[in-house]
């Protein structure tokens, strides 16, 4: 297992949760997802939200366009995503 704190801080989305900043990643190994260790914007609370359910917030800078509809996000993936 290894622990990696990101500096600086990723704004990111966690389906079901909402707008945070993750600020470390903890790794168990090729058999896990990672596990983001994110703040909560709204409630301040502190999430360990699996891979599948975090996804990064859009940045127009960058040319990242918002990927998915927080209020129907499942988890899987943006509309139209095919994991082979």
């Amino acid at each position: 297992m290894t622990f990696n704190q990101l500096d600086p801080p990723m704004p990111v989305h966690v389906l079901g949760k909402g707008k945070g900043l993750a600020f470390g990643v903890i790794d168990y190994g090729p058999e896990h997802n990672l596990i983001w260790v994110t703040a909560i914007d709204e409630t301040s609370e502190i999430w360990c939200a699996p891979n599948p359910k975090v996804r990064m917030q859009s940045n127009w800078t960058m040319g990242r366009p918002r990927a998915y509809e927080p209020e129907t996000a499942t988890g899987e993936g943006p509309p139209g995503l095919k994991i082979a």
